[in-house]
């Protein structure tokens, strides 16, 4: 049987045509869109992550520019040292082995911190690197030498200075620490400057306790008393003096400082610019000041600071 075979019209023909062109740009439609989506999405990510960046380099920017104000590389104070340190050995109220064992875990101290075992000191510098050194040196010397504020003042609230941190917890000396408290004559003090050494330590505070210095119930509160009544012997203005204890302070407790600085700067105000006293006070060095503007500014992870230890030896 012959076949035949049915050929479209020209008019199917261009109907399939047609149909095929629009099916064909469909198609592109959809994958274009597609691809635009996707496209549009990864646009958006690359915009986040930009802003993003931005936004955590502006932040490391902002926080460096605060540490920099707040963590010097060193300071230089004209405090007369003298023979504090050699004096302090031969009592015994410094073992200069253990004191070595805790701050740099050997049996001597380096040059640069041995040279104050000699005499004729008459510069302290204190910096990262020495700060556990001077909260030590100064504890000892806060410890030993006599003052009204170890003999009447909070330490003795309940006859017995003995169990503090500050006291008990010395162990640099040769003997028992009590052996030692308020027993040597290292520095000498008017009326007037017992006065003075008095209303600086009851205004000066430290994050690790709730206390001033005029109740030096651990180890940095007792430092400090140690140097508030060398620099007040040796005529050191009241200005002077918050503005070393600022110093000290800051390297013994640099992160609340750096806490401290933060919070001054979103309220517009200029660390470098306030006051010492003002920040040594309660409100802000107290461990309640400090924790509350931390609970204000939330916890921030700052650059390698450093830290003047524990409040122990």
């Amino acid at each position: 049987m012959r076949r035949f075979r049915i050929r479209p019209t020209l008019k199917k023909k261009k109907f399939i045509k047609k149909y095929l062109l629009k099916s064909t740009l469909l198609c592109l439609v959809v994958i274009s869109s597609f691809l635009f989506g996707v496209l549009a999405d990864k646009i958006l990510i690359l915009r986040s992550e930009a802003t993003t960046l931005s936004a955590v380099e502006e932040n490391n920017k902002e926080l460096a520019s605060v540490q920099n104000k707040v963590i010097k590389k060193n300071y230089v104070f004209k405090i007369k040292w003298g023979d504090l340190g050699k004096r302090m050995v031969e009592d015994g109220v410094i073992d200069k082995a253990k004191l070595a064992q805790a701050v740099v875990g050997a049996d001597k101290l380096p040059k640069d911190l041995d040279k104050y075992f000699e005499d004729g000191q008459n510069k302290i510098e204190v910096n990262q690197q020495n700060a556990q050194f001077w909260v030590d040196v100064l504890w000892g010397l806060g410890l030993a030498n006599k003052n009204k504020i170890l003999e009447t003042g909070a330490m003795m609230q309940d006859g017995d200075a003995s169990n503090f941190a500050s006291t008990g917890g010395w162990t640099l000396g040769v003997d028992e620490p009590m052996s030692y408290y308020s027993n040597y004559n290292y520095i000498t003090l008017s009326d007037k400057q017992q006065e003075t050494v008095e209303e600086i330590a009851g205004n000066i505070y430290r994050p690790c306790c709730g206390n001033s210095t005029a109740f030096p119930d651990c180890n940095h509160g007792m430092a400090m008393l140690g140097l508030i009544e060398l620099m007040v012997s040796q005529g050191k203005s009241p200005d002077e003096i918050y503005k070393t204890a600022l110093a000290f302070n800051t390297y013994w407790f640099p992160d609340t400082y750096l806490d401290i600085a933060y919070y001054l700067a979103q309220n517009d105000r200029d660390y470098e610019k306030t006051s010492p006293k003002e920040i040594l006070s309660k409100t802000f060095s107290s461990a309640m000041g400090a924790e509350a503007i931390r609970k204000k500014i939330g916890t921030i992870q700052w650059f390698d600071s450093g830290s003047g230890g524990s409040c122990g030896a």
